[in-house]
């Protein structure tokens, strides 16, 4: 009787576990509390922007600009940040990659000053709607997506959507089932996901040139994640893997801004 209760309890521990993994995946996904501004400063010019999305929630952006740009060469950089990131602090940053290139990020709903709630269905749906507010003022400018960690996802479901002149991806994965399942290998990670991100699936169908960068050390995403998203790209441009990177400490790396300015580089080579 003893070992019956014993299992008993942990069958009871082990779901209750699992259904607060489920409930409260949103949250660990998206921590918006720590996606404070690391204070990098934006030229006090620079435009703020918003949208409203259908559901009426209220999206705060910021878009950077060289000081002059050809109307016939005019590029945007259309960030998607990692799930700690301040689009603000993620729009300096690409900005110093490409100071020749336009760049708006927009901060995710629920994280200040946009307003609502993140999750994976709305952060995928509101980037065509980001999208369209930029086309809508640069209608026959070249738009790319830049992706980082989960961003990286959000940027391959936009270009299901939406015309892209270009994919760069910076530690993608193939699928949040398998990244999941990677991390809580005790859990069912398949019936727990609210949205499986098949990144690795849509960018299959895709003919797109793209560009991806990892980092050889990542702790969050495997290798295999980001080879599984390598081997789905029709229209590989540029690969490559930062040696001894790991997950965050990637951008402090010379040879990553190196290598962002050569992902862009060989995208616009495939350009007409």
């Amino acid at each position: 009787m003893a070992i019956l209760k014993l299992i008993l309890v942990l069958a009871a521990a082990y779901i209750t576990l699992v259904v607060v993994l489920w409930a409260l995946q949103d949250r660990l996904l998206f921590p918006s509390q720590l996606a404070t501004t690391t204070g990098t400063p934006l030229p006090g010019d620079a435009p703020r922007l918003t949208l409203t999305t259908s559901d009426g929630t209220e999206l705060h952006g910021v878009r950077l600009t060289p000081p002059a740009t050809p109307v016939t060469d005019r590029v945007i950089i259309l960030g998607f940040g990692g799930n700690a990131w301040n689009a603000e602090d993620a729009a300096a940053y690409l900005y110093t990659m490409y100071p020749d290139a336009e760049v708006v990020v927009f901060h995710y709903r629920g994280y200040g000053p946009s307003k609502g709630r993140a999750s994976v269905d709305a952060l995928i749906a509101d980037a065509p709607l980001i999208y369209d507010k930029v086309r809508e003022d640069a209608p026959a400018a070249r738009i790319v997506a830049a992706g980082f960690s989960i961003g990286s996802g959000i940027a391959v479901h936009l270009a299901r959507e939406r015309k892209l002149d270009g994919l760069l991806l910076v530690t993608p994965f193939d699928s949040l089932v398998a990244l999941a399942a990677h991390h809580f290998p005790w859990v069912p990670a398949a019936s727990l996901i609210h949205n499986p991100m098949r990144n690795a699936e849509l960018l299959r169908g895709l003919s797109i040139p793209t560009a991806i960068i990892a980092a050889e050390q990542d702790e969050v995403i495997p290798r295999e994640r980001t080879s599984e998203m390598r081997g789905a790209a029709k229209t590989m441009v540029y690969s490559r893997t930062i040696k001894a990177a790991n997950h965050n400490d990637i951008y402090r790396r010379e040879e990553f801004a190196t290598s962002m300015r050569e992902a862009l580089a060989a995208i616009r080579k495939t350009w007409p």
